[in-house]
C-alpha cells in the first residue's frame, strides 16, 4: 500500500470551513484597516537574501528559509566550504523566503519612493515562513496581518494603531490587554546599569519573562555579560506595579541620568493620555517587562494577548526610526503593528468565538429531479445570487434522501424542492434543515425570505 502523503511540520491544510472561519477574520482586519485610511499592498513571498539577513538579530537569521539556487548551485563549492553549513548556504543561497512583512514593507518603500506620498499609510495581509520548531502557537508558515505608517514619528500614529487593535479585537468579540512600553526606556535602563552595548542581550533575555520566568531571565542575562549587581538593579524594575503613572514616576529617578530614558517615559506618558480621551475598551498596560526581541524597534513597542485563552502574543510591533536606511534611504520613521491571523483563528475556535456565518457559505440547496426540473430552477438560481444569495443545484438526478444527506453534511441550512406541483404553480418547497420546518413560497417570496435573512 502506497504511503499517505503529508506536508512539513509547522504547515497545515485548510478545507472549506476553516477557510470560510479565516475569511471572517482577514475581512474584519481589512475593514478596520480601510476605516483608517489605509492602503493595500503585497511584496513576493522571496525576497533578496541579503535584504532580509541582519534585520531580526542573530535568532532571526537563524530562522529564515533560505532558497537554493538555480542550476547546478553547487559547482563551484570547495569539499572544505562543507564543513561550514551557515558559509555554504549563503554561497549556494540567494533568496529567501520573508520573514515578516515589515522589512520587504522598508524595502519597497525605498524602491518605489518616487511613486508614494508620505506620510505612506499601508496595509498587508500575506503569509510569513520561519524555520521555528513546530508547537502549540507555532508555525512554520502562518499569515500576518500588518498596518504600518511611514514619514511619520507623531505619536497620534501610535495611538491609531492602539484604536485599530481595540476596534479589531472587540469587532471580533475577544477580550485582550494591548502591553506597550518603549525601546527608549529599555536603552535607558541598559546606560544606568553601566550596559549601553548590552541593549540587544538585555531585551532579547527579558522578551522571554512569561516564557521562563524571572528567575532564568536573570540566568540568561548573567550568560550574556552582565554582571550581578547590574541585574540586581534589573529586576525590581521588572517588578515593579502599580498604575501607569505611578510606574512611570517611579522610573523618573531610575532614568535621571538618561536622556533617551526620559524621552522613551515622555512619550509613554503622552501616549497613555492620547488613549484616555480616545476612551478605548480593551484594557491597556504599561508593561515594563515588554521588549520585543526584533532589533529594528528604536520607540514605542506593543503586544497584545488574549485574556481568556492561554496563547502567546496575538498581534504585536512597535516603531522603527531607520529600518528604510539600511535600504538607502535615512531617517525615515514608522510606526507598524502585526495581527498574527493564525494565534487569533485558534483563539476564537477555543473560545467557540466563531459566529454562524462563518461555519458555513451555502445557504439554499436545490433538489434534483431531472431535466425539466432543472430548466426550471436554473433561472431562480440566477435570481438568487443576483440577490447575494449563496445558492446551489445538486448537480446529479439522484435519490431524494441522498441529496438530504449531501446537504446536512455541508451544513447547508435550506433545501429547496421543485416538483410537478411547484412549476405548475410557479412556487418552490423550502425546507428547514434544522428545524423540519417546510413552507411553499412564490419565487419572489423565496427570494425575499433569503434577503431578509442576509440582514
Amino acid at each position: 500500500m502506497a504511503k499517505k502523503p503529508s506536508i512539513p511540520k509547522g504547515t497545515r491544510d485548510f478545507g472549506p470551513v476553516e477557510m470560510a472561519r479565516r475569511d471572517y477574520i482577514f475581512d474584519t482586519i481589512r475593514e478596520v484597516f480601510k476605516l483608517y485610511g489605509y492602503s493595500p499592498i503585497e511584496t513576493p513571498a522571496m525576497e533578496n537574501l541579503s535584504s532580509l539577513l541582519g534585520k531580526y538579530g542573530e535568532e532571526g537569521d537563524r530562522l529564515l528559509f533560505k532558497v537554493l539556487n538555480s542550476g547546478d548551485a553547487f559547482s563551484k563549492i570547495e569539499p572544505k566550504m562543507l564543513k561550514d553549513s551557515s558559509s555554504l548556504s549563503l554561497k549556494v543561497c540567494e533568496k529567501g523566503l520573508r520573514y515578516d512583512l515589515t522589512v520587504p514593507f522598508a524595502r519597497f518603500v525605498v524602491q518605489h519612493q518616487n511613486k508614494l506620498v508620505f506620510p505612506f499609510k499601508r496595509y498587508q495581509i500575506q503569509p510569513v515562513w520561519r524555520a521555528d520548531r513546530p508547537q502549540r502557537g507555532r508555525y512554520r508558515e502562518f499569515y500576518q496581518c500588518d498596518v504600518d505608517v511611514i514619514g511619520s514619528d507623531s505619536l497620534l500614529n501610535e495611538l491609531e494603531l492602539v484604536q485599530i487593535t481595540d476596534s479589531v479585537f472587540s469587532t471580533l468579540d475577544l477580550e485582550v490587554v494591548i502591553k506597550i512600553n518603549n525601546r527608549k526606556v529599555l536603552l535607558g535602563i541598559a546606560e544606568v546599569i553601566g550596559h549601553p552595548d548590552k541593549l540587544i542581550d538585555i531585551t532579547i533575555a527579558i522578551d522571554k519573562i512569561d516564557k521562563i520566568g524571572l528567575a532564568e531571565v536573570k540566568k540568561e542575562l548573567f550568560a550574556r555579560g552582565i554582571e550581578s549587581a547590574a541585574i540586581e538593579m534589573i529586576e525590581p524594575i521588572l517588578k515593579l506595579q502599580g498604575t501607569t503613572q505611578e510606574k512611570i514616576e517611579a522610573m523618573r529617578p531610575i532614568l535621571a541620568n538618561s536622556i533617551i530614558g526620559l524621552q522613551g517615559l515622555d512619550e509613554l506618558f503622552t501616549l497613555f493620555r492620547y488613549i484616555k480621551l480616545s476612551k478605548i475598551g480593551q484594557e491597556t498596560e504599561l508593561d515594563l517587562s515588554l521588549a520585543r526581541g526584533l532589533n529594528y524597534y528604536t520607540g514605542a513597542i506593543f503586544e497584545v494577548k488574549a485574556k481568556d485563552a492561554q496563547m502567546g502574543s496575538i498581534c504585536g510591533g512597535g516603531r522603527y526610526d531607520d529600518l528604510t536606511g539600511i535600504f538607502g534611504l535615512p531617517g525615515v520613521s514608522g510606526v507598524g503593528i502585526s495581527f498574527g491571523a493564525d494565534r487569533i483563528y485558534d483563539v476564537l475556535l477555543a473560545l467557540d468565538k466563531f459566529p454562524e456565518k462563518a461555519q458555513a457559505s451555502t445557504q439554499v440547496l436545490f433538489a434534483n429531479f431531472g431535466e425539466k426540473e432543472q430548466e426550471y430552477i436554473i433561472p431562480i438560481l440566477m435570481e438568487l445570487r443576483e440577490a447575494g444569495v449563496v445558492a446551489e443545484i445538486y448537480t446529479i438526478d439522484a435519490k431524494l434522501k441522498k441529496q438530504f444527506d449531501y446537504a446536512t453534511k455541508r451544513q447547508i441550512p435550506y433545501m429547496a424542492i421543485a416538483g410537478e406541483n411547484e412549476m405548475t404553480n410557479r412556487t418552490v418547497n423550502l425546507k428547514d434543515l434544522n428545524s423540519g420546518v417546510q413552507k411553499t413560497l412564490l419565487i419572489d417570496e423565496l427570494i425575499e425570505f433569503f434577503k431578509g435573512i442576509k440582514k
